[in-house]
């Protein structure tokens, strides 16, 4: 059987096209909606884990379930998931592959490239007060409590579930300033969110076009509004593959031996 760490909506994709190619899929995501996401997307066909894994606890799974391969299709920026991923199957000798998503380009001057929470934070209290996140719920609570951001007005854009909300909520986020809508996102609504909550700047991650890293970039240049862009992790990935035909190939090629 082959395991999937599918937190993302290519993941989902390449559970689908390889349960449409006769594979057994095992599939982990990081909640109980991209569970939902996930069962909706592949039917009964895939069994689905929806609570996050530690490294002894994967390891279990996949013993548990007699995984043969894992196909590593984790956020880019799950840095942690990855790891405990490729530990786990070095660890049981288990083939491992990254699908790794591609950059979007950055050509807008008015981008500053940071490597952390932390400095996106100091970097975007130097350009305005208003800040407007994309960069999920999770790690909210590093804007909140930034010391850079005590005076800033800080405006959420989260996924609309009601654990997520309550977070927001218990961080000091009011209605106001809490964004809860599901992407992907076009140009113009990034336009016309940017400008209803007045942001003067924009913080996000290079999660790639599927990620809708391009659109926020588009509208921001067109707004002319600086963005703070949180550079993905780096890791030493054992095997990488950058679509999904390459994935398909290394999945044969580790069925044929």
């Amino acid at each position: 059987m082959i395991f999937v760490v599918a937190g993302t909506q290519d993941g989902r994709e390449l559970v689908k096209i390889l349960l449409e190619k006769g594979y057994d899929v095992a599939a982990s995501v990081v909640s109980r909606y991209g569970g939902e996401l996930l069962a909706h997307a592949c039917g009964q066909k895939c069994l689905i884990n929806d609570r996050p894994l530690d490294q002894q606890e994967l390891q279990a799974y996949m013993q548990e379930h007699a995984i043969n391969m894992l196909v590593d299709a984790s956020h880019p920026y799950a840095a942690n998931v990855s790891a405990n991923a490729i530990a786990a199957c070095q660890k049981l000798s288990v083939p491992y592959i990254r699908y790794e998503r591609d950059l979007t380009k950055l050509d807008y001057a008015k981008i500053t490239v940071v490597h952390s929470y932390e400095e996106a934070a100091k970097a975007a209290a130097a350009l305005g007060k208003n800040i407007f996140l994309t960069t999920g719920s999770r790690n909210l609570d590093k804007f909140v409590h930034s010391p850079y951001l005590q005076t800033a007005e800080l405006t959420a854009r989260v996924l609309p579930t009601a654990d997520v909300i309550a977070a927001c909520e218990q961080l000091g986020l009011d209605a106001g300033h809490i964004v809860a809508l599901q992407g992907p996102f076009s140009k113009d609504l990034n336009k016309e969110l940017f400008c209803k909550y007045g942001a003067q700047v924009i913080i996000t991650k290079n999660s790639g076009t599927i990620g809708g890293t391009d659109t926020k970039l588009a509208a921001a240049k067109e707004l002319g509004l600086p963005i703070v862009l949180i550079d993905r992790p780096q890791l030493d990935y054992p095997c990488l593959g950058h679509n999904y035909d390459e994935i398909l190939a290394f999945v044969q090629s580790v069925n044929d031996k």
